[in-house]
C-alpha cells in the first residue's frame, strides 16, 4: 500500500491539469498514488489523465458516465484509495516542492495523527502570492499531537478539505462522505475535526491554491445553488445529534454556521436579487432553531447582525447592508468617470459609431497586425465567401501595405474613419493576433482569436518565468484577451496551454488551423504550380530554409553560412530562405541569387505554397514545423543553440528529444544529412509519425468549414474530423511531377 493516496477530482481543467500532476509526479516523495476522477468533463481532461495514466502506474483514473459534482467525484475516488493516507487535491491547484516529503515526515515526528494539517498559499495569474491569512493557527507549538479541545481556534481556518491528510482508518471509522451540492467542504471539515482525537499541524505551505482570473470559483456565481449551505449545515447538526459526547462543540458551531450565512448574504455576486429574502428567513429560522441555551452573541456590529437574524429583521438588515453598498456605488462611479474619460480620447467619430446598430452581415478581418491578408483570417476569409456569400468581408490593413492587398479584397486603413467604422459596427472580429487596446468589444460582437502558431516556446502568462525574452505588461494582455468569444486551436496540446495562459472566459474550438486546410486538401497541380511559380526546375531538390528570431539577438543574425551551404549542397539543389532580407552585397551571394540556388522568399505573400514547392523544410523552434507536418513530408530541426533558447525564451517540450525528424547541431552535421539523404530515413520518418499525430490530430482539410459553420452559421453539429490515417496526403513535388507526366 502506498504511503499517500492523493485524490483529484477533474472538471474542465485541462489548461491547468498537467501541470496539477506534474506537480504531485515531480515530488521528491514517490510513495503515493493518485486517483483522478473524470467527472464527466466536457474537455480534453479526460484525455489528458488517460495519456498521463499510459505513462505512469501510479495513476489510476476513473471516469464518470454523468457529471455528478466536487462532493460526489471525491466519493468516487476515496473509495479506490488505498495509502495509509488521503490527500484532495483540487486538479486546478499543485503541490509545493517537497510537500509530500514534509507532510510525510510530520506524520512520523507526530505520532501518525488522525488529521494533519499543512498550510497553503493563494497565487495569481500575474506571479502574485498571498499567504494564508490564519497562518499562525498552524505554528508547532506545544504538543506534537493534540484533540481540537486543546486548540479550538483551528475552526477559524477556511473551511477547505485540501490542506489536511487524513488517515484513512479515520474516515473509514467515522464514515465521513462527501455530500453534494455546494458548500460540500463543511460538513466534512468540520465533522472530521471534532471527531478526532489526534490532530498535527505543519508550518510550511504545501499546496499553491491558484486563484483563476477567469473564475471558476463557485464563491463568485449567482445563483440559488447558494441555498445548499442550509443543506450542508443540517448535515452538521445531525451530525452532532447523532454524537451526544461532541455536544460541546454544538456552540462553536453555531457561530460558525451564522458567520457562513451572514457571508453569503453580504457578499455581492452569489445570490440573485430576488431570493435574498427567502434566504434570510430561512436563515432566521435555523438561528432560532439552533441556537444553544445561554449563547452569547459577538460583540460590535457583527453581534447587531446576529440579533437582528434572530428576530427575522429583514428589511432593518438590508438597509443597513444599503448603507455599504451605496458606498460602493460611490466607489464604482469614480471608476466609471475614470474609463469614459480614456473613451472620450478614443475619438468622438469611434464613439458615434459604436452608438448605431451592429451589421449583423459584417465582419472584420486581420492578420498579424494588420500587415497582411493572409494566415487563418484569410482560410476564414475564403470558406466563409464560399457557405455565406451574403456575409460581407473587410480586412483591416496598414497604409504601408495596403498596396499588397490582393485583387478583389476590400480593406480599410488602419486608422481612417472606414476602420473605426468597421472596429464599431462589425458583428465579428476576426483576428490571429489582438486588435489594439484602443478598441472595446460591444455587446453583442464576436471576436475570433486564430492564433497564428502550435506553440513550442513559451507564451501568455508563461513568459513571466522568462523576462528577459519580453517586456509585455501582462494585466494589459489579459485585457485583450478578455474580448475573445473563440479561441481557434489545431491540437488538444495547444488548447490546453491557450486556456492556461490566456485564462478567460472564452471558447475552445478545436477545429484544426483553417490556413492548413490548403496543404491537407493539395493536388498534384498545386504542387506543381507552387514550384512553377518559383522557377523551381523538374527533379531539382528545394530545401525551404525558417528560422526563427531569437529574443537575445539585437537582429536577426542566421545561424547558417548561406553561400558556404549552398555551395556545399551542390548544383541540384536550391535553397529558399524565408526570414529577414540578410543578404547584404556579397558577390558570392548575388551570383548563388543568380543562378537561383538560393531563392529569397521572405517576402512571398502565401507561406502555404512554400510549402506545397519544397521537398523538405529546416528550421529551428518555428512554428512552421507544425504546419509543415501536415504534408508529411521531412522536417530537420536545425539547433545549434537550443540549450540557450530554451534557457531564455522557455519552451513546452525538448525539441531534441521529441523531433519531428532529424536533428542537427551544427552546420556540418546539417550538411552530412542532407548529402547522405539520412535526414529522410525510416528513423525520422517515425519521429515524423508520433509528431504528426500529437500536433496535426484535428488538420483534415476542414478547418475553415468547421469555424465557419460554428461562428457564423450558428452549426453545433460539425464535420467530424477524418480519423488520422484515412485522410487525403498531398504529392510530394517528385510524386506531382509524375502524376501530372501520366496525365
Amino acid at each position: 500500500m502506498p504511503k499517500f493516496s492523493i485524490v483529484a477530482p477533474v472538471y474542465k481543467v485541462q489548461g491547468y491539469l498537467p501541470e496539477c500532476l506534474d506537480s504531485v509526479l515531480g515530488q521528491d516523495c514517490t510513495d503515493f498514488e493518485i486517483i483522478a476522477v473524470d467527472d464527466c468533463s466536457p474537455d480534453g481532461s479526460g484525455a489528458i489523465l488517460d495519456e498521463y495514466a499510459k505513462r505512469d502506474t501510479r495513476i489510476h483514473v476513473i471516469h464518470l458516465t454523468e457529471n455528478v459534482g466536487l462532493g460526489r467525484a471525491r466519493n468516487a475516488g476515496l473509495e479506490k484509495a488505498t495509502g495509509d493516507y488521503v490527500l484532495f487535491l483540487d486538479s486546478d491547484d499543485t503541490l509545493s516542492e517537497g510537500a509530500l516529503s514534509a507532510i510525510r515526515d510530520r506524520i512520523e515526528t507526530a505520532g501518525d495523527p488522525e488529521v494533519l494539517i499543512f498550510d497553503y498559499a493563494r497565487t495569481y495569474w500575474d506571479g502574485r502570492s498571498r499567504p494564508n491569512l490564519r497562518a499562525d493557527l498552524l505554528k508547532e507549538d506545544g504538543p506534537d499531537a493534540f484533540s481540537l479541545a486543546e486548540r479550538p481556534q483551528l475552526l477559524d481556518l477556511l473551511q477547505i478539505v485540501w490542506n489536511k491528510a487524513y488517515r484513512r482508518d479515520f474516515i473509514a471509522r467515522t464514515g465521513l462522505t462527501f455530500p453534494p451540492g455546494y458548500y460540500e467542504d463543511a460538513p466534512w471539515t468540520f465533522c472530521s475535526l471534532i471527531s478526532a482525537e489526534r490532530i498535527a499541524v505543519l508550518d510550511r505551505v504545501c499546496v499553491h491554491y491558484r486563484q483563476r482570473r477567469e473564475g471558476g470559483n463557485i464563491l463568485k456565481t449567482v445563483s440559488r445553488k447558494h441555498f445548499d449551505v442550509f443543506d450542508q449545515y443540517r448535515r452538521v447538526f445531525d451530525y452532532l445529534d447523532a454524537h451526544e459526547e461532541l455536544a460541546e462543540w454544538r456552540g462553536p458551531l453555531f457561530r460558525k454556521m451564522v458567520d457562513h450565512y451572514l457571508t453569503v448574504l453580504e457578499r455581492p455576486g452569489r445570490l440573485p436579487q430576488d431570493a435574498r429574502a427567502e434566504f434570510f428567513h430561512r436563515a432566521s429560522a435555523d438561528y432560532r432553531a439552533r441556537v444553544p441555551k445561554d449563547f452569547t452573541r459577538p460583540g460590535a456590529g457583527r453581534g447587531v447582525k446576529y440579533g437582528l437574524l434572530e428576530r427575522d429583521a429583514y428589511t432593518t438588515m438590508m438597509s443597513a447592508l444599503t448603507a455599504v453598498k451605496y458606498r460602493q456605488q460611490a466607489k464604482t462611479r469614480v471608476r466609471t468617470a475614470l474609463n469614459r474619460s480614456k473613451r472620450v480620447a478614443m475619438g468622438a467619430f469611434y464613439q458615434s459609431q459604436r452608438r448605431l446598430p451592429l451589421d449583423e452581415k459584417l465582419v472584420l478581418f486581420s492578420a498579424y497586425w494588420s500587415r497582411s491578408v493572409s494566415c487563418n483570417p484569410a482560410a476564414i476569409d475564403a470558406e466563409l465567401a464560399r457557405l455565406a456569400p451574403d456575409m460581407r468581408r473587410v480586412w483591416a490593413v496598414r497604409a504601408d501595405t495596403a498596396d499588397r492587398v490582393p485583387k478583389g479584397v476590400k480593406a480599410v486603413r488602419v486608422g481612417s474613419r472606414d476602420y473605426w467604422t468597421a472596429l464599431a459596427r462589425a458583428k465579428y472580429l476576426v483576428n490571429n493576433v489582438n486588435f489594439a487596446d484602443s478598441v472595446i468589444k460591444r455587446e453583442g460582437q464576436i471576436h475570433v482569436q486564430t492564433h497564428h502558431g502550435t506553440p513550442l516556446k513559451t507564451m501568455g502568462l508563461d513568459q513571466q518565468k522568462y523576462p528577459a525574452s519580453t517586456d509585455m505588461d501582462f494585466e494589459k494582455l489579459l485585457e485583450r484577451c478578455d474580448r475573445w468569444d473563440y479561441s481557434i486551436s489545431a491540437n488538444r496540446f495547444s488548447t490546453v496551454i491557450w486556456e492556461r495562459v490566456y485564462p478567460c472566459a472564452y471558447t475552445s474550438l478545436e477545429t484544426g488551423y483553417p490556413r492548413n486546410d490548403v496543404l491537407a486538401n493539395a493536388t498534384a497541380e498545386n504542387v506543381r504550380a507552387a514550384r512553377t511559380a518559383l522557377g523551381l526546375a523538374d527533379g531539382a531538390k528545394a530545401f525551404l530554409y525558417m528560422p526563427t528570431h531569437r529574443e537575445y539577438q539585437p537582429g536577426f543574425t542566421p545561424p547558417l553560412n548561406l553561400a558556404m551551404f549552398a555551395r556545399e549542397l551542390g548544383p541540384d539543389a536550391t535553397l529558399l530562405v524565408r526570414g529577414h532580407y540578410f543578404y547584404g552585397n556579397s558577390p558570392h551571394i548575388a551570383e548563388l541569387r543568380r543562378t537561383g540556388r538560393v531563392v529569397d522568399v521572405s517576402g512571398h505573400a502565401r507561406v502555404e505554397e512554400l510549402y506545397l514547392a519544397a521537398d523538405a523544410l529546416i528550421t529551428d523552434y518555428s512554428s512552421a514545423m507544425f504546419d509543415y507536418a501536415v504534408l508529411d513530408r521531412p522536417i530537420i530541426s536545425y539547433v545549434p543553440d537550443w540549450d540557450i533558447y530554451s534557457a531564455v525564451r522557455g519552451t513546452y517540450f525538448d525539441l531534441l528529444q521529441e523531433p519531428p525528424g532529424a536533428v542537427a547541431t551544427t552546420q556540418s552535421e546539417l550538411l552530412g544529412l542532407l548529402a547522405t539523404g539520412a535526414y529522410d530515413s525510416p528513423e525520422t520518418a517515425k519521429r515524423r509519425d508520433a509528431f504528426r499525430r500529437r500536433f496535426c490530430e484535428f488538420d483534415d482539410g476542414h478547418a475553415a468549414e468547421r469555424v465557419v459553420r460554428r461562428v457564423f452559421l450558428g452549426e453545433e453539429s460539425l464535420p467530424p474530423v477524418v480519423p488520422f490515417d484515412e485522410r487525403h496526403h498531398a504529392p510530394t513535388p517528385l510524386q506531382a511531377l509524375e502524376l501530372v507526366e501520366r496525365a
